[in-house]
C-alpha cells in the first residue's frame, strides 16, 4: 500500500503542475467559494492574521477548526475538523468543471462515431473462404469478457453517480432514484476490485502478442485504412489494437485501479485531500476510459465486419485473417505462435524460379 501511495503522489504532483497551478501554493485557496458561515468566518480570521501560511507538505497545515488538506489518519482526527475548506474546493471542480467536460465527451464522441460510420463506412468485407483459423483460445475470450462485464458495469453505475442528480433525480424523484444510487454504490465498489484483479489477468494474457514492431509503422502510414478502406499488413494485432492495449487497458487502466482502491479502502492513512484529488483523477481516467473503449467497440464490431466472429467464438475466417492481418496470416500458415516477430512484408511481385506457397488446405481450425 505504501508503494501505492507513492505512486499516487508522484502522478498527483505531476497533474497538479498541469491543471492545478494555484494547488501548489499554500492554502487557503482563493477560488473556493465559502459555502457556510462558519467557513466565512474562518476566512475572516485567516485574512486578519499575519502568520505565514504553512504548505500542503507540512503536517503544521492540519490546525484544528481551520482549512488545511492534511488531517492526519482518515477517521481518527476527524472529531477536532469542523470544516475542511479544500472539500469545498472538490465539490465545485467535479460538479463543475469536471463534470461538464466529461458529459461533452461522452456526448460528443459518440455523435461522432455515428457520423463516421454514415459517412466513411465500416471497413470493406472480404468475401468468405469457408476455412476457418483459430485466433483466441478460451483462456483469451473469458479472460476479455470478465473485463469487459466488469468495466460496462463500473461504466454504468460510475455514471450514475456522477451524472445521476442531475439527469436522472429531476423525472425519477428522490425514492426511485435513491434505488438507482445505492445499487449502484454497492457494485462500483465491489466490482472494483474485480475489474482490477482481471486488469492485471488481461495485462500479462495478451501481453507477449502486443510488443511493437516495425511492420507496425506501415499500418501508421496508412491510417489503419479507416478511411481509405485499404487492408495495411499486420501482424497478430494491429498498431491500431496494441495502443488500445497500452495506453488503455495499461496505463489508464493503472490510473482507474490505484485511484480506485485508494477511494474504497480508505482506513491506509489517506488524507481527505488524497482522496479529493484521487477522485478528480478516477473521474479523469473513467471519462478516457469509457471513451476509448466506445472507439475499440466500434472497431470491434460494426466499423470491421468479421472481428467481432473472433473474440466471440475464437475463430475467423482465413480470407477475413489474410486481409486484415496478413503478417499473421502467414505465420499461421508457417506454424509461429503469435508473439512473435512478424515475417518481412512479401515482395509485390515474385520471381519466376520461385514457386508460391500453397494455400491451407480446408478442414477443421487451426
Amino acid at each position: 500500500m505504501r508503494a501505492n501511495l507513492f505512486v499516487l503522489r508522484a502522478m498527483l504532483a505531476l497533474v497538479a503542475a498541469l491543471m492545478f497551478g494555484s494547488a501548489l501554493a499554500a492554502v487557503p485557496n482563493n477560488r473556493a467559494q465559502p459555502a457556510y458561515a462558519e467557513e466565512q468566518t474562518m476566512l475572516q480570521v485567516e485574512g486578519d492574521t499575519q502568520a505565514a501560511e504553512p504548505g500542503l507538505t507540512s503536517k503544521q497545515s492540519g490546525r484544528v477548526h481551520m482549512d488545511r488538506h492534511y488531517l492526519g489518519q482518515y477517521g481518527s482526527t476527524e472529531a477536532n475538523v469542523i470544516v475542511q475548506r479544500g472539500g469545498n474546493t472538490w465539490r465545485h471542480l467535479r460538479n463543475g468543471p469536471i463534470a461538464s467536460i466529461a458529459g461533452t465527451l461522452l456526448i460528443v464522441v459518440p455523435l461522432l462515431i455515428v457520423l463516421f460510420y454514415n459517412t466513411v463506412g465500416p471497413a470493406r468485407e472480404e468475401p468468405r473462404s469457408g476455412r476457418k483459423l483459430q485466433r483466441f483460445s478460451r483462456w483469451d475470450m473469458q479472460v476479455h469478457w470478465a473485463t469487459a462485464i466488469s468495466f460496462i458495469l463500473l461504466a454504468i453505475s460510475g455514471l450514475i453517480l456522477t451524472f445521476g442528480k442531475k439527469v436522472m433525480l429531476p423525472w425519477m424523484g428522490h425514492d426511485v432514484f435513491s434505488w438507482f444510487a445505492y445499487l449502484s454504490k454497492y457494485i462500483h465498489n465491489f466490482i472494483g476490485p474485480l475489474f482490477v484483479l482481471c486488469s492485471v489477468v488481461m495485462f500479462f494474457t495478451f501481453l507477449r502478442r502486443n510488443f511493437l514492431h516495425r511492420s507496425d509503422m506501415e499500418w501508421v502510414k496508412q491510417g489503419g485504412g479507416l478511411v481509405s478502406h485499404k487492408h495495411p499488413p499486420a501482424g497478430y494485432f494491429n498498431a491500431g489494437e496494441k495502443a488500445w492495449f497500452w495506453m488503455g487497458v495499461t496505463l489508464l487502466g493503472l490510473v482507474m485501479s490505484i485511484t480506485g482502491l485508494v477511494l474504497n479502502f480508505i482506513t491506509f492513512g489517506q488524507t481527505r485531500y488524497m482522496l479529493q484529488v484521487a477522485n478528480y483523477l478516477h473521474i479523469i481516467g473513467a471519462t478516457l476510459y469509457i471513451v476509448a473503449a466506445m472507439g475499440h467497440i466500434y472497431i470491434g464490431t460494426w466499423g470491421t465486419p468479421g472481428a467481432y466472429e473472433a473474440m466471440r467464438h475464437g475463430t475467423v475466417d482465413e480470407a477475413w485473417a489474410k486481409a486484415h492481418h496478413s503478417l499473421w496470416y502467414e505465420q499461421a500458415k508457417q506454424g509461429i505462435a503469435p508473439g512473435g516477430a512478424p515475417p518481412p512484408t512479401p515482395p509485390s511481385s515474385s520471381t519466376g524460379s520461385k514457386t508460391q506457397p500453397s494455400p491451407p488446405r480446408p478442414g477443421p481450425a487451426h
